[in-house]
């Protein structure tokens, strides 16, 4: 499927503020949470909230038809991936600018999804203080990540070090590749390894194979033990 995506640039917004407002897209499977962001986004008069989905086929639909200027999109979608759905939307549209906002800490996905084509990350918690920010921020051509975010990222690049047990676990988690922390995350939802391969399209004897590789990298002596971490990662 070849599909052309155009969106305005940060200097053609600019110029016709006055004329019409920048449009988002929401994907957020929560309809009470998705209410009061689209609420507060409408309060800012150089915004205008243009559709919403649920989930990865409604999010290709709707990006389609509407061409946003802005995607925000949840990483949570049920039993769907959100970073699997980001790089889908990059592929399908490549100049689509896209906006993560997740109840996950940013440290286990910020970099993830940078390279998978989203330009900031914003945990939930923050919404209602720094959306808009974070929204004018990348509508502006820039990436947005939490000041904490962003220094941590620089020392890490700079040689510097994160200390004791909160390095280990993002050592952890950075160990990971994208789809063994996708299968991860799965079996934290508590979903076992014929379901896992059933909705990745992929053998159970692919899924073992991840879970031991998983199993060495988180440290785990057992896959209860691993079932256990998953557990409490996908709950925080």
């Amino acid at each position: 499927m070849n599909l052309k995506y155009k969106h305005r640039s940060a200097n053609t917004m600019n110029e016709s503020a006055n004329a019409a407002s920048a449009t988002i897209v929401l994907i957020e499977d929560h309809p009470i949470f998705c209410k009061g962001l689209t609420q507060l986004i409408h309060a800012n008069k150089e915004f205008s909230v243009v559709g919403e989905a649920a989930n990865s086929l409604g999010a290709v639909r709707l990006v389609e038809e509407k061409k946003p200027d802005l995607v925000l999109v949840d990483l949570n979608l049920g039993d769907e991936d959100g970073l699997e759905l980001i790089k889908n939307l990059k592929a399908l549209f490549p100049d689509l600018l896209m906006l993560v906002l997740s109840m996950h800490d940013e440290r286990n996905y910020s970099e993830r999804v940078l390279r998978a084509g989203a330009r900031g990350y914003i945990m939930k918690e923050e919404a209602g203080d720094r959306v808009v920010e974070a929204i004018k921020t990348v509508l502006a051509g820039k990436i947005w990540l939490s000041e904490s975010e962003r220094e941590r990222l620089f020392d890490s690049l700079s040689g510097g070090e994160e200390s004791g047990e909160d390095r280990g676990d993002q050592d952890s988690l950075k160990a990971l590749s994208d789809r063994q922390l996708q299968i991860f995350s799965l079996i934290g939802k508590g979903l076992g390894t014929l379901e896992i391969a059933a909705k990745l399209g992929i053998s159970t004897k692919t899924v073992g194979t991840h879970k031991e590789h998983i199993k060495t990298k988180m440290n785990c002596a057992s896959l209860k033990e691993l079932r256990q971490l998953a557990v409490r990662f996908t709950n925080l």
